[in-house]
């Protein structure tokens, strides 16, 4: 398993709690983004950079993933992507996006992009609350807690 990251927009707060947690429980970490990553030295965290273009960090992450990993993205399309795979897909707010909530999210993502393109404010996500960071870390060491449980790891 590995955790991928959608290092473009994922907050510096989360990847500081992802950096400690590979550090920790040995896991490889691999943040893909369209710029250069300040990344801590670590055998167990590593970057891959794409060129900048709609989607590119996206697509590569697509690309990467297998059945069994885990990616941290806000991106609902990209989440909608992962979980087809078979991986797991976590927002940086701690909510883990499955096949039985995915759908709802994209419809929900599509509405509010049509209101925005009928021109109603419909204003965007707020910084992540001190609660949204902790849910993170929770979910996050669950996930990797139940990870390390299967055979072979």
């Amino acid at each position: 398993m590995q955790l991928l990251v959608d290092a473009d927009a994922c907050p510096n707060v989360i990847k500081e709690i992802l950096y400690r947690a590979a550090q920790r429980l040995k896991f490889p970490l691999v943040l893909v983004a369209n710029q250069s990553l300040r990344l801590p030295p670590s055998p167990y965290i590593r970057s891959i950079r794409v060129p900048g273009g709609f989607d590119a960090a996206d697509s590569r992450i697509l690309e990467e993933v297998e059945a069994g990993d885990l990616v941290i993205t806000a991106d609902i399309p990209l989440a909608a992507g992962v979980v087809e795979k078979g991986a797991f897909a976590l927002n940086p707010r701690g909510e883990l996006y499955t096949v039985d909530n995915i759908r709802e999210r994209l419809a929900i993502r599509d509405l509010m992009s049509d209101l925005r393109d009928t021109g109603i404010n419909t204003g965007g996500p707020g910084a992540i609350s001190k609660s949204e960071r902790q849910a993170f870390a929770n979910r996050l060491d669950q996930m990797l807690a139940r990870t390390n449980k299967r055979p072979g790891n």
